[in-house]
């Protein structure tokens, strides 16, 4: 069922501020931009490897990653685990008992498919399921 690490998810107040120490100081290359007005956030994807990372700012102060830096500050969000098969994940969370975040698939950034499991079903840990 999962792939591999898709990618790994941080929350930051602001793109500008924070994508010039990815692509400068860390010789990441220049991000892919894009707004996902579903998610209400503006995202810089950097790829690196086998994987991504993926600096989430909030567009709207009611977005769940503006009350994650309310509550939290900056840093990681999600860990992204990439499969082939979205709703099999969906179904073998919820047939072992554990709760998912979204019960189907949405629409995330490039176009993927996402689905988050609650972290209080993965000892504190925010899980996305990402198809491509």
């Amino acid at each position: 069922m999962i792939t591999g690490i898709d990618h790994v998810g941080i929350a930051v107040r602001s793109l500008d501020e924070r994508v010039p120490f990815y692509r400068d100081v860390l010789a990441m290359g220049e991000p892919e931009l894009e707004e996902v007005p579903e998610q209400k956030v503006r995202v810089a994807m950097f790829r690196t490897g086998a994987g991504r990372i993926e600096l989430l700012e909030p567009t709207d102060p009611e977005s769940p990653i503006a009350k994650f830096i309310e509550k939290n500050g900056e840093g990681i969000h999600h860990l992204a685990l990439g499969t082939g098969e979205i709703t099999a994940g969906i179904a073998a969370v919820e047939t072992a008992g554990l709760r998912m975040i979204d019960s189907t698939p949405r629409d995330g950034a490039e176009g993927a498919q996402i689905a988050f499991v609650h972290p209080k079903s993965t000892g504190g840990v925010l899980l996305e399921f990402c198809r491509r």
